[in-house]
């Protein structure tokens, strides 16, 4: 009726293409095995597009190359039925130096590191191999040493070296670690010429201001030392998907003690050793910037059960601190420490709209319990620091785990006496990219709540400590992240409101 028309259409399922060559673009600095090996996408496998955004995914996690400029072009060859890819990268450099300076109780800190993400131990010990000036390079391991001190009263010394391909061949972690550090008291001399000062300046209007020099009231005799070392493996897993990570490390850490009045144990040595068994998932699409998937990881830290085997008495142990003997019970007690450590972590991204520069939605989830075989030897290490911007290193607390909660004063949930056996927190973040690239730029607004107690058993998920905030990151390639967060405390800990409080970052997210 000439308003109708018939259309025939064939379609032919020809056979699956196979990859014939893989090409890598822009790679100037590793060796090309290993930029191959992270490749899912092998000349002679059948084509797939799964694997080719895995790829690039795992290239972009070594964090060698800008993660926003990784594009693989697969290229047909319709006469043989068979694909060639091209990776195109943009080398990046990610080795970092840090240099800052802080501000602590007994004046100011600085910190010295230098973190090497393209080291080769193997070509440490060959000659005429890849090396930038003396410093060997080429297979993407990991090497770390740092530095932090005032000069007297605080130092800390670290070396770390990692690589994820033990051997070069196979997917397996490997890492080893070593850490001294010390930290020394001021003399109760100065507390008492400082009262005295204020006293002298309330009733007459003067005093003398040199009593506030701290390095004048310098006391060797009050310290604690903490000497650790630590070996871990790990290997990632096919099943429930490869994904996964399982993970062991055998770490060894001796405390050592005299007149420090901060600790449960204020004299003597205490030894701790532990194996932390850790099962992780991470299908993020990005480091500097996800936009989607999740990262979470369980963990169980354990020591021996030392009061099992000993046959000590342990409830009628170091319990009264009038008694003469008293200091060296507590040795006797906590000569090994035991514990068990259970932790959860869980972490979601998601991209509210299409493209590179959008809203990421960001959750996070954790928990954390510290366990005692004996209940008259509960640990006094490896506690729960709670508060602020969570950055470790320099406290009075020491040894301890520090955990962030925006919004309240550093450590303000667990003071000197309100030690943290369990944690929890809660946030959600809504994120938006300014500058993607080796310097990457994003601002965040947020809602947080936890919350610390000093029993496991008074653990109460719904007892929480809220904020609201907002911040900014910034990524420098040299230098690592930076950044600096506005929070809102809206409730009471130990009837002090937290109120408006500002955080630093400073080489590590919350």
């Amino acid at each position: 009726m000439g308003d109708s028309i018939d259309l025939e259409m064939r379609i032919y399922e020809g056979q699956q293409a196979h990859i014939n060559r893989v090409t890598i673009n822009g790679n100037d600095r590793l060796y090309e095995n290993v930029v191959r090996r992270e490749l899912r996408t092998k000349p002679g496998d059948l084509f797939s597009k799964e694997a080719l955004q895995r790829s690039a995914r795992e290239l972009a996690s070594m964090g060698h190359f800008d993660p926003e400029a990784i594009n693989p072009v697969p290229k047909p060859n319709y006469e043989d039925g068979t694909v060639d890819i091209n990776y195109n990268l943009k080398q990046k450099s990610n080795d970092q130096v840090e240099l800052s300076l802080g501000w602590g109780q007994t004046g100011v800190i600085g910190r010295v590191g230098l973190k090497l993400n393209n080291f080769s131990m193997a070509n440490l010990f060959r000659r005429n191999r890849e090396h930038r000036g003396i410093l060997p390079i080429g297979d993407g391991e990991t090497l770390s040493l740092g530095a932090q001190t005032n000069g007297t009263y605080y130092q800390s010394y670290n070396a770390q070296y990692s690589t994820n391909w033990l051997g070069g061949k196979r997917p397996i972690q490997f890492s080893v670690g070593v850490s001294y550090s010390k930290q020394t008291d001021v003399s109760s001399n100065y507390y008492n010429s400082a009262y005295m000062n204020n006293y002298n300046n309330y009733l007459y209007g003067y005093g003398n201001y040199n009593y506030n020099n701290y390095q004048n009231y310098y006391d060797p005799d009050k310290y604690v030392k903490l000497l650790g070392i630590y070996v871990g493996w790990g290997k990632r897993l096919n099943w429930p998907d490869d994904y996964f990570t399982l993970s062991l490390q055998l770490q060894y850490q001796r405390y050592m003690l005299r007149n420090w009045r901060y600790f449960i144990m204020s004299n003597g040595s205490a030894n701790n050793l532990n194996l932390n068994v850790s099962l992780n998932r991470t299908s993020t699409d990005n480091q500097l910037f996800p936009r989607r998937g999740s990262d979470f990881t369980v963990s169980l830290t354990i020591t021996p059960p030392w009061s099992k085997w000993d046959g000590k008495d342990y409830a009628h142990l170091a319990t009264d601190r009038n008694s003469p003997t008293y200091s060296k019970e507590q040795q006797e007690k906590y000569r090994w420490v035991e514990y068990h450590k259970w932790k959860f972590k869980a972490r979601t991204f998601t991209a509210l709209t299409n493209g590179q520069k959008c809203f990421v939605l960001v959750t996070r989830v954790e928990f954390g319990l510290l366990g005692s075989y004996n209940k008259h030897k509960k640990s006094p290490f490896e506690t729960y620091y709670m508060g602020g911007d969570g950055m470790s290193g320099y406290s009075t607390g020491y040894a301890e785990e520090t955990v962030g909660l925006r919004g309240y004063e550093n450590g303000s949930l667990t003071p000197y006496g309100a030690e943290g056996y369990a944690y929890d927190r809660f946030s959600l973040e809504l994120r938006y990219p300014f500058l993607l690239g080796n310097t990457t730029i994003y601002g965040l607004g947020f809602v947080e709540a936890g919350n610390a107690w000093t029993e496991t058993s008074k653990f109460n998920p719904f007892d929480m400590k809220r904020s609201a905030g907002i911040g900014v990151r910034i990524f420098l390639p040299m230098v690592g992240l930076m950044g600096i967060d506005w929070a809102y405390g809206f409730d009471k800990v130990f009837g002090q409101k937290g109120g408006s409080q500002f955080h630093f970052i400073l080489g590590q997210e919350f």
